[in-house]
């Protein structure tokens, strides 16, 4: 019973992720406001910017907003020294504090006040744009259209990398495939973009309740208007790739944050986190019963999440590497059993070097 539904949410996920959308013709792209939060981020924030850069967009519609959210290493003098002769971009300390507003979501709300554009695109600091990616993103805002969110993988040129990569890519399957469905659950900030105008309508980060997944939340408060559409486009072309965590300590901090903000999930989004606990406590359990039906059991499973990610790979144009499957795996069982009880007992959030509770 449980594989059987398994294999339907999957199959959900990977019907409502390869929808296909409407595109502008150039000459209607409307104009965008790139918005980009960095703090310590000097060993990141060139390659970023340097991506940037190559944005391939009407010059007369695009703005980019670098904040440096009150950096203490050389992120803010290398921002500096990057755009000096560069009129696209601009570069702001975020001085106001907006009511009930930390962290990241304060320092992006300050940029959106002074930004231009009728669409904010956000990307972080330690991420590559493809030069496609603002011109492909934006090209999805049909009238009806909010939000439109897009994929991220990770540098994998090792297995850990490798492995997160896998992770990413099979997450943002299951928060393309529900929100095309017409059900968000997640979403990522580092490939996010939405309507200027309807971040005004529900009230900006301000009327939003404080979590330190704020991309969720703004998600959430966009889908509960009930006017907009919201769309997850798996398209090569607004592809992103972001670094690796590159520790086992800084993993466990951003799992432990995304999953502190999946606490304010409903009904649905336990469900699949539950059928998904539910089939990883199988996977540890089945080899102690070892009979063909629960070895066979286990290998569809295997097979279930192969056949999930090869699809996002293959739409993405990204090569699938089986070493860094079977890690991701491993991983998985890990991850998705033993942070739930992690959750019970302490929900402090470290992250950027600042704590939230």
């Amino acid at each position: 019973i449980l594989i059987i539904i398994y294999a339907l949410l999957i199959l959900t996920f990977i019907t409502g992720m390869l929808k296909k959308f409407r595109k502008l013709s150039d000459d209607e792209l409307p104009s965008i406001s790139v918005v980009v939060a960095a703090r310590n981020e000097e060993n990141n924030i060139i390659d970023c910017l340097t991506s940037l850069d190559k944005l391939i967009f009407p010059e007369n519609k695009i703005e980019i907003i670098i904040v440096n959210d009150h950096s203490t290493d050389k992120t803010e003098e290398l921002i500096e020294k990057f755009i000096k002769d560069k009129p696209l971009f601009k570069t702001i300390i975020p001085t106001k504090q907006f009511k009930n507003v930390k962290g990241k979501a304060n320092a992006i709300a300050n940029a959106i006040e002074i930004s231009k554009g009728e669409i904010i695109l956000t990307t972080d600091a330690d991420c590559i744009v493809s030069p496609t990616w603002a011109k492909t993103i934006a090209s999805y805002f049909k009238e009806n259209i909010a939000m439109v969110g897009g994929y991220t993988n990770q540098v994998n040129k090792t297995i850990f990398g490798g492995m997160q990569s896998m992770d990413f890519l099979y997450l943002l399957g299951i928060a393309g495939g529900t929100i095309n469905h017409g059900k968000p659950l997640s979403c990522i900030g580092n490939n996010m973009s939405y309507r200027k105008s309807v971040y005004y309508e529900v009230g900006t980060y301000e009327a939003i309740p404080f979590s330190v997944t704020e991309d969720f939340q703004l998600l959430m408060a966009f889908h509960n208007l009930k006017k907009y559409k919201i769309i997850y486009p798996i398209d090569k072309d607004a592809l992103v790739t972001s670094k690796p965590c590159p520790n086992v300590k800084t993993l466990y901090s951003q799992k432990k944050r995304w999953g502190v903000g999946g606490m304010k999930s409903d009904f649905a989004g336990y469900f699949v986190m539950g059928v998904g606990f539910a089939n990883h406590l199988f996977m540890i359990i089945s080899p102690f019963f070892f009979t063909p039906l629960t070895i066979s059991i286990l290998m569809t499973k295997i097979l279930i999440d192969f056949i999930f990610l090869l699809a996002i790979h293959t739409k993405l144009r990204l090569r699938m590497k089986i070493i860094h499957f079977l890690a991701f795996e491993i991983y998985y069982i890990i991850y998705v059993l033993g942070l739930p009880f992690t959750l019970l007992f302490n929900r402090r959030v470290q992250w950027k070097d600042r704590v939230f509770e």
